[in-house]
């Protein structure tokens, strides 16, 4: 299964300790054609508001700066969060980005709103906005198509009548949503396999062909870390569970931390509950571990793509990482 799966990334400019996010920026780009080189599908950034550990904000932003570092790799949104911006404003972003970077561009979209009240609130959002989704996603895509009848005088220019291929992040409803307007879905590969292949299952169940999709499409999306031992593959997953522990118990992702000073860390009883929990279920280990790990994984789930998600303080073992998962899923001889 692994030799017939298309492999990609998500990068989230995940700021580390005793950097800044200018930096981090600069990092994704260079990261990005670090994995063109390696043979990565796509490569998606992700948005994020007033997160102190994460500097990608903008992603229309950034996956310009990323297309324009780069000649061959897909280049998209992992997501652009609908809830927080106009339809028409997304469309004519990338209407731009297609037609600078013309068939290379993606449009990953999610549901989600602000991280907190005050982010809200800022963003002129609310929590109910995440209910629209449907609606604001059928006028997106009718600005491409020229199929929109909620401003009938309007037209994005110029992404009408262009292609920008679209994809749904399975939040809350994104599933059905994704199925009833035909379109690929990307679900997280978390906790609770069971219940990830039942949602892939109504999707494919549910799937509606449209202009914009044939057939379902599914991307699994997670962290996969690989090293010359399990036990370095393991160390890799700490810095990003740590932050996510933080994160739960004090409302604020924080910059990546090495893994050294995360075992040293001296934890809540609530926060090293959290801690073990981030770090469950993670594909990690040697090549023969994790390329065995994958190929049963997308076996089950029938999977078309793997969304790489890996996060951690030690950038050379993170790119190592990538190039060892390159070369067992074969799109590399690095």
């Amino acid at each position: 299964m692994i030799a017939s799966t298309r492999f990609s990334v998500l990068d989230r400019s995940r700021i580390r300790a005793g950097h800044d996010g200018p930096r981090a920026l600069r990092d994704t780009v260079a990261f990005a054609q670090e994995a063109e080189r390696l043979g990565y599908h796509r490569f998606w950034v992700s948005e994020h508001h007033s997160v102190p550990g994460v500097a990608g904000s903008a992603p229309t932003v950034l996956a310009a700066a990323v297309a324009a570092a780069t000649a061959t790799i897909r280049v998209g949104t992992g997501g652009v969060m609908l809830p927080n911006h106009q339809p028409l404003v997304v469309a004519e972003q990338f209407g731009v980005l297609e037609s600078l970077f013309p068939g290379r561009i993606d449009m990953g979209l999610g549901r989600s709103v602000g991280f907190t009240d005050g982010i809200r609130k800022a963003l002129g959002r609310g929590k109910e906005d995440a209910d629209a989704f449907p609606e604001r996603l059928a006028e997106l895509l009718g600005y491409f198509d020229g199929t929109q009848t909620a401003h009938p005088q309007v037209h994005a220019r110029p992404a009408e009548g262009l292609r920008v291929p679209a994809f749904v992040l399975a939040t809350g409803q994104g599933a059905r949503v994704a199925a009833e307007a035909g379109l690929p879905l990307v679900i997280a590969n978390v906790r609770g396999e069971d219940a990830m292949l039942r949602v892939i299952d109504d999707y494919r169940a549910a799937f509606r062909p449209s202009a914009w999709g044939e057939r379902p499409y599914v991307v699994l999306s997670g962290t996969v870390a690989v090293a010359a031992t399990t036990e370095e593959a393991h160390r890799l997953l700490l810095p990003q569970a740590w932050s996510t522990a933080y994160s739960r118990t004090r409302g604020a992702f924080p910059p990546l931390s090495p893994a050294e000073d995360v075992e040293a860390a001296a934890m809540t009883e609530r926060e090293r509950t959290l801690y073990e929990e981030a770090l469950h279920g993670q594909i990690h280990g040697t090549e023969d571990q994790v390329a065995d790990t994958l190929d049963k994984l997308l076996s089950r789930s029938a999977a078309d793509e793997y969304l790489v998600t890996t996060s951690t303080y030690d950038r050379t073992a993170m790119l190592d990482s990538y190039r060892r998962l390159a070369r067992l899923a074969g799109l590399t001889s690095a």
